[in-house]
């Protein structure tokens, strides 16, 4: 399948993967694999040559923003990096209209916002392919990366995939992944931090009928038993610092550390990072050899790279 003839049948936005096919799903990461060889082997892909690509960052970013600029770049596109304080969006002149305009300009944006609305508004408005670079709702593209990691490490439709932790952005976008491809995923949060119910509940829906096994487990112990991968993310996001104290309390007992990876025994340890050593994981754990968390940094830049092509080059 061409990326031009996936693009009639996608969304022109990629701002959740549950607004995407399977199909074509299953073709960024198979894309992906393919530009992470060519990148190994030095061979050039200019997809996007004569394409300048917006990349809009209101949140700090490290993995994200450097692996959207060089895979732009990469890529043969021309990336601009657009400062938040630069024209303040949606402050100086309607969300709206900076849609309009930046469209009239790029081919692509690229947006990591607070609010979720943030990117939903620029969807609506722009007439270019926005891409959700991560808000506090949803972190796509990260769970993209991780889908090709596991792919890599394991089976991404067998392997049981345990998250525990903060029903976040990072968690929403895992249940939404497993749910479109059939995966099976075991979630596991303290009470009062589970992940949004609607979504739960839209997620289910689908997993119905693409055979995935979503389970929700209150206790950690039980929750890691047979995973092939554990995963868990900072207890407290950006924008929740002043709750970092009580989380750290409640959340002690979600903590990935010597005692709890060993009820799973040869499982591989994932962290979308930051990683906070001694809060959600401890150094032992993320520093062991079943640490794969850099594999799941470098696919960033490869599962990117797959979305940018699919989305905007001709």
């Amino acid at each position: 399948m061409s990326a031009r003839k996936a693009e009639r049948r996608l969304p022109k936005d990629f701002l959740s993967i549950a607004d995407w096919p399977r199909d074509a799903i299953d073709q960024v990461l198979a894309r992906a694999l393919e530009l992470k060889d060519l990148r190994r082997r030095r061979v050039a892909v200019r997809s996007l040559e004569g394409c300048s690509i917006l990349l809009y960052f209101a949140k700090p970013s490290l993995r994200t923003f450097v692996t959207f600029e060089v895979g732009v770049v990469e890529l043969g596109g021309f990336p601009v990096y657009l400062p938040p304080g630069q024209v303040q969006i949606g402050e100086r002149e309607p969300l709206e209209d900076a849609a309009r305009n930046l469209s009239r300009w790029c081919h692509g944006i690229v947006a990591r916002t607070y609010g979720h609305d943030v990117v939903q508004v620029l969807a609506t408005h722009a007439s270019v392919p926005v891409i959700n670079a991560l808000t506090d709702r949803l972190h796509p593209c990260q769970a993209m990366a991780d889908a090709l990691t596991i792919l890599e490490h394991g089976d991404l439709r067998r392997d049981q995939v345990t998250y525990v932790g903060d029903g976040n952005n990072m968690c929403h976008s895992l249940i939404n992944l497993a749910a479109c491809l059939g995966m099976s995923l075991v979630v596991c949060t303290p009470p009062g931090y589970a992940p949004d119910p609607e979504l739960v509940r839209i997620a289910l829906e689908r997993a119905a009928h693409s055979g995935a096994q979503i389970r929700f487990v209150a206790d950690p112990r039980e929750a890691v038993k047979a995973a092939a991968f554990l995963y868990t993310d900072v207890w407290a996001s950006m924008g929740q610092e002043s709750e970092a104290e009580a989380r750290r309390r409640i959340f002690r007992p979600y903590q990935l550390n010597a005692e709890l990876v060993a009820l799973a025994p040869g499982a591989r340890i994932l962290h979308c990072l930051p990683a906070h050593r001694g809060e959600e994981i401890t150094a032992d754990v993320f520093e062991s050899e079943r640490s794969i968390v850099f594999d799941q940094a470098e696919n960033r830049l490869h599962a990117q790279k797959a979305i940018l092509e699919l989305l905007i080059a001709r």
